[in-house]
């Protein structure tokens, strides 16, 4: 298990999962502790179980927790829904973001905001600060008005996704899969995004990725890998660069997985 610093906002102990409407177990006791204010990298192979724990700490209710404990800011999140975790300031973002007809991006992000801060806010502050943060994205004005990721690419969602983000300002951001399928152009403003919730915010991320590229604007503190519901190896941003060029096979050899 690994040691619990005071500076650590979230601490996952000894977490174990299974699906809510069946019995096999998909976590086997993870342990992760992440700083205030770090990156975190969580990579494995397809079906390792890394989605699964992004939802899990969300509260998604597909999942449930049989064993262990998740501590975020001070305050046990076990057993918490998803809106009371997202107001204690934990965003994430998802593969595929879900399409919300009637519901317009300034109206969805704005209800959001005032969920979360329990504060009415202005309609002319928050669309002046609303089109400044889609300028950060090179997103067009006239999406605000759209339905959320109705007809939407998937790098326009996943652009919508990160505008959340920034707006929001979340203590802790989980971006499961952010970078998946998108071009150069939109890795790149995607990034830009994430960067910039990096330096206005300072918040601590949990980047669940295959691809690298998105971490290339990024300083990554530690990387996790997941293979069989159990995290399997541990170590620095050096790692990436390893499992860019080696693959995973010498971590799933040394932890022993299938």
């Amino acid at each position: 298990m690994e040691a619990v610093k005071m500076s650590d906002i979230l601490q996952v102990k000894d977490l174990k999962v299974k699906l809510a409407e069946e019995d096999t177990e998909i976590l086997h006791g993870i342990d992760l502790n992440v700083g205030a204010g770090e990156v975190h990298v969580l990579m494995g192979p397809n079906g390792a179980g890394k989605s699964t724990l992004g939802s899990s700490l969300m509260g998604d209710p597909r999942y449930q927790v049989t064993g262990g404990q998740v501590i975020f800011d001070g305050q046990d999140i076990t057993h918490e829904t998803t809106d009371k975790i997202a107001k204690a300031g934990i965003f994430m973002s998802f593969q595929n973001p879900v399409e919300v007809p009637g519901v317009s991006v300034a109206n969805f992000i704005r209800t959001a905001c005032e969920n979360k801060t329990g504060e009415h806010i202005k309609a002319w502050d928050f669309m002046k600060d609303l089109k400044k943060t889609m300028k950060v994205l090179d997103m067009d004005p006239s999406y605000a008005e759209r339905d959320l990721n109705v007809g939407f690419s998937g790098g326009e969602k996943k652009k919508a996704e990160i505008l959340q983000l920034l707006m929001l300002k979340p203590k802790l951001a989980i971006l499961d899969e952010t970078d998946s399928g998108l071009d150069v152009d939109a890795v790149r403003t995607v990034s830009a995004g994430i960067e910039e919730y990096k330096k206005t915010v300072g918040g601590a991320l949990l980047i669940i990725t295959h691809a690298t590229r998105i971490l290339e604007a990024l300083k990554v503190d530690k990387t996790h890998i997941l293979a069989d519901g159990r995290i399997i190896a541990e170590g620095d941003a050096s790692m990436v660069d390893d499992i860019n060029e080696n693959g995973f096979e010498k971590y799933l050899k040394e932890g022993g997985a299938q």
